[in-house]
């Protein structure tokens, strides 16, 4: 099986690539704008045919586009986010119409959620800010396509290589700046919200199992963590696990972390019954463990 991985060498991009290299009888192509890529690809920039000769020449069985920017200006957004999904498409249909698609959402796209209320994947989409509004676009595109595709919109993502610029990776860079001093303090924004984090593994197994799974498979598949944990626990968990000896204090409007957003969006969690029945998935580690893994592996830049 040739499955061809675009945006191979970003943060889910590498784990999944390297999950997906453990299956048997898989080929690995990676395809993104990194001098060591299999195919040169730039899904913000890429014309629809040259993309066509690009797909025709790689032949693969299964897609997995790990491609997109989850930070910088709306029309940076749009370009990978949204015209991306929507270009692959297209090239799809003309190079290799029988190949899978799978293509990573992000429950952004869902918006604010209710307090104490599973997200099916039939729930409206009401996303806050152009991240969402444009990963949104781009799941429109990959449903609509007619071709053998699944979304998985994913929750927050969390394990080793996260980039500094996620709340994770800026916690365990701010720890790391702290090391063990007892006199520092870890000036954070507003740490209430509850988010559904899952590890990158799990991530990376859900993509493997929706390579692998039989027949048509529903158009959006949610991949959580399985429960809605407060970010103020995820800074906490990462501090025992850096030995910290400071103090984390909420100033309610710091920048170091926590975000905007956060107060626009105070809870999300995914129900994971679909992919359950669909590709016989569950998240198997642990918050903790993530972070635990998270803080030795280190971020990326």
């Amino acid at each position: 099986m040739r499955i061809l991985v675009l945006g191979f060498s970003g943060y889910l991009g590498r784990h999944v690539a390297e999950h997906l290299r453990a299956l048997p009888g898989a080929r690995v192509l990676g395809g993104g704008r990194s001098a060591d890529a299999d195919h040169g690809i730039d899904l913000a920039t890429v014309r629809p045919e040259q993309l066509a000769k690009t797909l025709a020449s790689a032949a693969p069985d299964t897609v997995v586009n790990c491609a997109g920017a989850t930070g910088g200006d709306p029309v940076t957004l749009a370009e990978v986010n949204a015209r991306g999904p929507a270009v692959l498409c297209a090239a799809l249909r003309d190079a290799a119409p029988g190949a899978r698609l799978v293509h990573l959402g992000s429950a952004a796209e869902y918006g604010p959620g209710v307090q104490g209320t599973l997200v099916t994947e039939t729930a409206p989409t009401s996303p806050v800010g152009p991240y969402g509004a444009t990963k949104l676009a781009g799941t429109a595109a990959v449903t609509a396509s007619g071709l053998d595709a699944v979304t998985l919109r994913v929750g927050n993502p969390i394990g080793p290589g996260a980039p500094a610029g996620s709340l994770p990776g800026r916690v365990t860079a701010l720890l790391r700046e702290a090391g063990q001093d007892p006199a520092a303090v870890l000036r954070l924004g507003d740490l209430s919200a509850h988010r559904d984090f899952v590890d990158v593994r799990d991530v990376a197994r859900a993509l493997a199992h929706a390579v692998l799974a039989p027949g048509p498979l529903p158009p959006v598949l949610n991949v959580g963590g399985g429960a809605a944990a407060p970010v103020r626990e995820v800074v906490h968990g990462l501090a025992r696990h850096a030995g910290f000896r400071g103090r984390v204090e909420e100033t309610g409007s710091g920048t170091s972390a926590g975000s905007a957003r956060s107060a626009q969006v105070s809870w999300q969690c995914s129900d994971l019954t679909a992919a359950a029945e669909a590709l016989d998935w569950r998240p198997v580690h642990p918050l903790d463990e993530a972070l635990a893994t998270l803080w030795e592996g280190g971020t990326s830049p």
